[in-house]
């Protein structure tokens, strides 16, 4: 019977154990100075040596050439110690135990009460090794803290876990932890390199690459999948196509394939695609995965970053194609697939979701044109709010409040008339006196400035006003108050007095563009003096209801602002910036969501 590689070429000294050598060299160097500890905990994925830093741990404690300066704390591999140790045959001072099997706290009591007997030679140490460490219970582990914490001479513990969360942090703290790394791809292919090379087998180095990346981390893993692809055809040898073939793997090509109908937009055709892998019995978790690995890869390719491993044919093929996708879009594609992710494992549909999520990628440009319109109307900069806020906030702030209190009712003339208390004035009447004397205050002070413009032509009529108001919204767009060029459109000059103070106008109870205006006054005041020369400020006034004459007076009223009505109104201004988008949304009734 063969013996299996990663049995086979399992490391025999500290020295070939790969990629872990922050933890041989402190164990190499504990035996060679004397100072071992009694417990070592070794936490990390499977696959990357803790069981094989534990046995060459146990045969340098235990090798009969020990001492030697030559060694330096190396396990010499050739006394019988050392063959018995690596081979895992019985013997006296080396105990490995699985608690996936011994996890109980009578396994634990049975430990301890073995731990008290003594190694059996003078110079030899007793290491008790624990594999799946983390299956042990918590009253096993209780069992354990007092001989962990002092256990007899000459006795070292040692566990291995891939769950170290799992350990007791009373446990964790009476041991030296070390946590081992996962092995990279390239360090996995040198590693197999050196033992096909060693076995006299032919490989390619694409065939090595898409090993290492299917072991994730693992060199175990490694060796077992390579073991797996040589056992398939007649002669020993590993190529690409037999690793395709003997793991199951998608082919490069079948992911840049989905890739192009992506990028054509080719929607129709991805449910024929789909069908082709489900015909061949592809895994669509492992279709998945491969997908989310290609997109990574040609986001990074896009962005200038480090690049992923993968095929030089994969890696040609992105490059190809790295102008056609924007940053954006593959971030949007990649956070779509880690949202389906989770639903995608326990979904009895699999087939249906992949699909959905294909034809989302391929459909993805229609969002793309609405996000660049929105982007042209909220091109707001400064202090000024986000659009939706300051709309939404205004509206159902004016939707919701109080109806101004009716007019007092003046008694007959037989009874006295009651003292009249006028009512306090509202937040926004208060706002707008203010804002009215500031604004005679300040023209007062600027009555000779005004006299000397009044001589150069004066100030202009409202009518040149009302001319001129396109350029000065645009002026106040171009200076990067979107939202505020927006407002400013709704308002409407009414009156021009002598010294160059126009009034807007804006309905009465509604100040939801008179406010952002308001906030951005030096903007807007330095828009209407560029396109009319003899105007020297504005005020805000509201325009108040006329009711008809002989009219009983009424109570306000003010309709109540849904949210359906904003979104409404939204959709309205920004399809009327562009005729072809406002033919869309009249002809297939569109929607904006957000």
């Amino acid at each position: 019977m063969s013996l299996a590689l990663a049995r086979k070429y399992r490391p025999r000294n500290f020295a070939t154990v790969a990629v872990q050598s922050h933890v041989a060299n402190t164990l190499k160097g504990a035996i060679a100075r004397g100072r071992v500890a009694h417990g070592y905990l070794l936490c990390g994925p499977r696959g990357t040596g803790k069981t094989t830093l534990a046995r060459v741990l146990a045969m340098a404690l235990n090798c009969e050439r020990r001492g030697e300066p030559a060694l330096q704390g190396e396990p010499c591999g050739q006394c019988a110690s050392c063959q018995r140790i690596w081979s895992g045959a019985a013997s006296l001072d080396v105990v490995e135990i699985d608690a996936a099997s011994n996890g109980g706290v009578a396994d634990a009591r049975d430990l301890r009460e073995r731990a008290m007997y003594a190694p059996s030679g003078d110079d030899r140490y007793k290491v008790y090794i624990v594999d799946e460490a983390h299956m042990l219970s918590r009253d096993a582990w209780n069992a354990l803290l007092k001989v962990l914490e002092e256990p007899p001479p000459r006795v070292v513990f040692v566990f291995a876990t891939t769950e170290s969360q799992k350990v007791l942090g009373t446990v964790v703290s009476r041991l030296q932890r070390f946590d081992l790394k996962r092995i990279g791809a390239t360090e996995i292919r040198e590693r197999l390199a050196a033992v096909l090379t060693e076995e006299g087998v032919r490989f390619e180095d694409e065939a090595l690459g898409m090993i290492a990346r299917a072991a994730d981390g693992g060199l175990r893993d490694a060796l077992s999948l390579t073991d797996q692809v040589l056992s398939l055809g007649e002669t020993a040898e590993v190529t690409a196509d037999r690793v395709t073939v003997a793991l199951g793997l998608v082919p490069d090509d079948e992911y840049v394939a989905l890739l192009d109908l992506i990028l054509e937009r080719r929607a129709g055709d991805i449910f024929a695609a789909v069908q082709r892998q489900a015909d061949a019995g592809v895994d669509f978790v492992l279709l998945l995965a491969g997908l989310g690995r290609t997109l990574r890869a040609l986001l990074a390719m896009s962005m200038g970053g480090a690049l992923p491993d993968m095929s030089e044919r994969l890696r040609a093929a992105l490059q190809a194609r790295t102008g056609r996708v924007s940053a954006g879009d593959l971030v949007r594609m990649l956070h779509a697939l880690l949202e389906i992710e989770p639903m995608y494992r326990k979904s009895g549909q699999p087939q249906l979701l992949l699909e959905t999520l294909l034809v989302r990628f391929a459909l993805l440009d229609r969002t793309v044109e609405l996000e660049e319109v929105l982007k042209g109307f909220g091109a707001g900069g400064g202090d000024d709010p986000p659009p939706r806020r300051v709309a939404h906030d205004a509206r159902v702030a004016s939707a919701y409040a109080m109806p101004p209190s009716p007019p007092p009712v003046v008694a007959p003339a037989l009874a006295p008339a009651p003292a009249f208390v006028p009512p306090a004035p509202s937040p926004t009447a208060t706002q707008h006196a203010a804002a009215a004397a500031a604004a005679q205050q300040e023209a007062a002070q600027r009555a000779p400035a005004t006299a000397a413009r009044r001589g150069q032509g004066g100030a202009p009529t409202v009518e040149q006003v009302k001319a001129a108001w396109p350029q000065v919204t645009a002026a106040v767009r171009s200076s990067g108050r979107g939202m505020v060029a927006e407002a400013l459109q709704r308002l409407v000059p009414v009156a021009v007095s002598a010294d160059g103070m126009v009034t807007l106008s804006h309905a009465a109870g509604d100040d939801t563009f008179a406010m952002p205006v308001e906030r951005a006054r030096a903007d807007v005041l330095a828009a209407l003096q560029a396109n009319l020369p003899g105007v020297h400020g504005f005020t805000l006034q509201p325009t108040a209801p006329v009711a008809p004459a002989g009219a009983p007076a009424t109570r306000a009223t003010s309709k109540r602002l849904t949210a359906h009505d904003v979104q409404q109104q939204r959709t309205e201004q920004i399809a009327a910036k562009d005729p072809l988008l406002e033919a869309a949304v009249k002809a297939l009734d569109l929607e904006l969501l957000d």
